[in-house]
């Protein structure tokens, strides 16, 4: 074994304890399943903005984006990049600060299902079912795509066999998700999107100035599919209306919109708001100039990547640009990606089937003990579904992970948009808004644009716009609830 190896080995141990200590240090903490799944509502907007975004962004960030890139997609990561920092700015702004008072309002709610079900006072309790189901279903893929992202960096860095990288990737993950719940996660985010935001602010600027400049960085950014032997795609009004439809997503993401929950007070949330923002635009525009400038960059030392190993750019280029140690510690950050991500959707998942399914169910008078070891295993048990997911090397990170985004955008985002902004919505209405949202986004996925060429439009947005309308045609046709009503004006009262 190699000098250099052993110090990019150090680099990681270093970065994978430190993770385990939070989760560990954090375990005593959790003394309720509020505790557990929210924080006790005791976070502060440094630690929320930057959960918020480094849990948002995963793996797909700095390798599912960049790689997209290297692969002629500049145009379609540029225009994803605009709608995703459009959706998160109006996520912050429509969504934050109402839905924290509203959850407060009905029935203190501590999951997504849960608020759903409280707001629009599902007695049938099939809100919940279906939500926590939607939920699994979405949460198994996006998990998986960090599970890959995980076994390509350890290949990509190591040389480490894929299957071996996958099995390292669940072992830290599960060891704090498990111990220290929301606050650990938080914490573990706020540390993991500090080094993703550091790594591409100083990885940019050393590739610009060894490119020769701002000016020959331009050029190259202008020719780059010539540069980079990549053919020009073709990206015409429906590509662009698709890479804009992932802002839609923000409005539903339970992983991300829970973080506005678990806020300190809404007098922080501007502020958190500006944070959150700042580190998008900064983050993004060093993901599309890595996935670009890299692919320049990296044939000084003649690298060329193929299709399959194209979402590794960005870990060789930190592997060529550093010393042995300092390229793994910034590696950690693709590292931060997958398992920020990871760590919190295997928490909204768990909360969703041992708050919404076992206690508000199956035993209604389950002991918060009780709670907490269902919760526990369903991270296990949902951790190692998304292991069998992730078993085949030439998975990409970037289809899982646009699968999963649309099917919670596509489902989620209308009910929550309406729960906050109109009164009339019905429980029947949400339901079959959130039935016909999802089968929309799964049937729409698998139905190939050959059929016609409407099936290329990506789709969160048809789905997007079925749950909505399917939403307020059912609310329109159905008798609200005199007491929701009331309770909803009580909210709309409610001091910031």
């Amino acid at each position: 074994m190699t000098a250099q190896m052993i110090a990019k080995i150090a680099a990681f141990v270093i970065y994978l304890g430190i993770m385990i200590y939070v989760g560990l240090r954090n375990a005593s903490k959790n003394n309720s399943s509020a505790d557990f799944f929210l924080g006790g509502r005791k976070v502060g907007p440094w630690v929320t903005a930057l959960s918020a975004e480094a849990s948002d962004s995963s793996a797909w960030l700095l390798m599912g984006l960049p790689g997209l890139c290297y692969l002629g997609g500049v145009q379609e990561s540029i225009w994803t990049a605009v709608g995703l920092i459009v959706g998160t700015y109006l996520s912050w702004l429509f969504v934050a600060k109402p839905l924290r008072k509203c959850s407060i309002t009905f029935g203190d709610s501590i999951t997504i299902p849960e608020f759903l079900s409280n707001r629009f006072k599902d007695k049938s309790h099939i809100l919940s079912i279906v939500s926590v189901i939607f939920i699994v279903l979405f949460f198994t893929i996006y998990t998986a795509s960090g599970f890959v992202a995980c076994a390509k960096l350890f290949n990509s860095v190591f040389g480490l066999n894929y299957h071996a990288g996958l099995a390292i990737g669940l072992v830290v993950i599960l060891c704090y998700t498990i111990t220290g719940g929301y606050t650990a996660v938080c914490t573990t985010d706020f540390l993991q999107g500090s080094l993703i935001f550091i790594a591409f602010i100083v990885s940019t600027l050393i590739v610009v100035f060894s490119i020769g400049g701002v000016g020959d960085s331009i050029n190259v950014f202008k020719n780059f599919q010539e540069l980079a032997g990549t053919e020009l795609k073709a990206f015409d009004g429906m590509g662009i209306a698709s890479a804009l439809a992932w802002g839609l997503g923000y409005f539903g993401m339970p992983h991300i919109i829970v973080r506005f929950m678990g806020i300190r007070s809404n007098s922080e949330v501007g502020k958190a708001r500006r944070i959150g923002i700042i580190w998008m635009i900064i983050s993004y525009i060093g993901a599309i100039l890595i996935g670009t400038l890299g692919t320049v960059y990296l044939k000084k030392f003649g690298i060329t990547l193929d299709s399959v190993s194209a979402e590794t750019v960005f870990s060789e280029t930190m592997k060529s640009m550093y010393p042995a140690f300092i390229a793994g510690i910034f590696l950690c950050a693709i590292l931060a990606a997958s398992m920020s991500t990871a760590d919190s959707q295997l928490l909204a998942a768990s909360s969703a089937v041992s708050q919404d399914i076992f206690k508000g169910l199956i035993k209604k008078n389950a002991e918060e003990k009780e709670v907490m070891i269902i919760s526990r295993f369903t991270v296990f048990l949902i951790a190692l579904i998304a292991l069998l997911l992730s078993l085949n090397p030439k998975s990409s990170i970037f289809n899982l992970v646009s699968f999963a985004w649309s099917g919670f955008g596509g489902t989620f985002g209308p009910l929550i948009l309406l729960s906050l902004y109109w009164k009339r919505t019905t429980a029947p209405g949400a339901i079959a808004g959130l039935i016909c949202g999802g089968i929309t986004d799964v049937v729409w996925h698998y139905i190939p644009a050959s059929v016609a060429k409407i099936f290329g439009l990506y789709e969160i947005l048809p789905a997007f716009i079925v749950c909505l309308v399917v939403t307020v045609l059912v609310s329109l046709l159905t008798k609200p609830d005199a007491e929701v009503l009331t309770k909803f004006e009580e909210y709309k009262k409610m001091e910031d």
